[in-house]
């Protein structure tokens, strides 16, 4: 999937939350843009095994939600959206196609990194490629949540990453042809 739509998803689960609690907005809106990002930080390593922890993960973002909830405050609220949105980026990984360039002529059989089994998961290919039209919808719609509950410059990043998305989705295929070789 998408970056944004990592981004998206994370705004969308803790939405709820700074419904309920405004004064943990900002906290939750970063700690969710911040989780929905670094998983993807391993693109420079191996992508989605480095930073992607699709079962270890699920532990960790309970214990910071447990936390959050028994010693509230901003940076708690942070931590907590951090390790659930990575969680679900990690985890949400799966759904797509391998992390490869061009899934579409060569499709994979690794979706992302089980360090628990040591093993990689296979993909469903619900979504076929990051940037394939289902996943423009899937942001699309992902960022319906975040509009309707954040302010501010939340919402300002929120319309320009549907914009992003739009342009990659647009372009997505054509991107591939374009990359230099030390890219691919």
């Amino acid at each position: 999937m998408m970056a944004t739509t990592h981004v998206f998803a994370g705004l969308a689960v803790v939405a709820p939350v700074a419904a309920v609690a405004p004064e943990f907005a900002a906290p939750l809106a970063v700690g969710a843009i911040v989780g929905g990002l670094a998983p993807d930080f391993d693109l420079v390593l191996e992508h989605r095994r480095s930073f992607h922890f699709p079962v270890v993960g699920l532990p960790v973002a309970a214990l910071a939600v447990g936390l959050a909830v028994l010693a509230t405050s901003s940076a708690t609220a942070t931590l907590a959206a951090v390790a659930v949105v990575a969680w679900l980026h990690a985890a949400s990984d799966a759904l797509g196609d391998g992390p490869e360039m061009d899934p579409w002529t060569d499709p994979g059989d690794r979706a992302v990194y089980d360090h628990v089994r040591g093993r990689w998961i296979r993909p469903r290919r619900w979504i076929r490629y990051d940037g394939a039209p289902e996943d423009g919808i899937a942001a699309v719609v992902l960022a319906v949540p975040p509009l309707l509950v954040f302010e501010g410059w939340i919402t300002a990043l929120v319309v320009g990453g549907v914009a992003v998305s739009i342009v990659y989705v647009l372009l997505r295929r054509r991107l591939v042809v374009w990359l230099p070789e030390w890219l691919e």
